[in-house]
């Protein structure tokens, strides 16, 4: 994972996406991507929260990470899919049980 992948994870952290959850925020957004190359991030989080992430809205900053990490992983050979590149490189921290 490079540091621009860890960059990312931190601020989509910050923005409430949860751990186990931001693969299947970066698909949705990969996957936006793809029906809109040139969206704005205002555009971007108009169709995640359209896609289901309501509570989440991304920044320019946040925005601007996650298009180097698409195009830097190939946002142009990528199909309207899962995105297993990311999901596969993409290790949670285990959650301590309660018992």
């Amino acid at each position: 994972m490079t540091i621009i992948d860890q960059k990312l994870i931190h601020k989509l952290l910050e923005h409430g996406v949860e751990a186990a959850l931001i693969p299947g925020f970066i698909r949705s957004l990969a996957n936006a991507f793809l029906i809109n190359p040139d969206m704005s991030h205002c555009q971007a989080n108009k169709r995640l929260k359209y896609l289901g992430w309501e509570d989440i809205e991304i920044d320019y900053h946040t925005f601007s990470l996650a298009i180097n990490v698409l195009e830097t992983k190939g946002l142009n050979q990528l199909e309207y899919k899962s995105a297993p590149w990311y999901i596969s490189s993409f290790k949670t921290k285990p959650t301590p049980s309660v018992q």
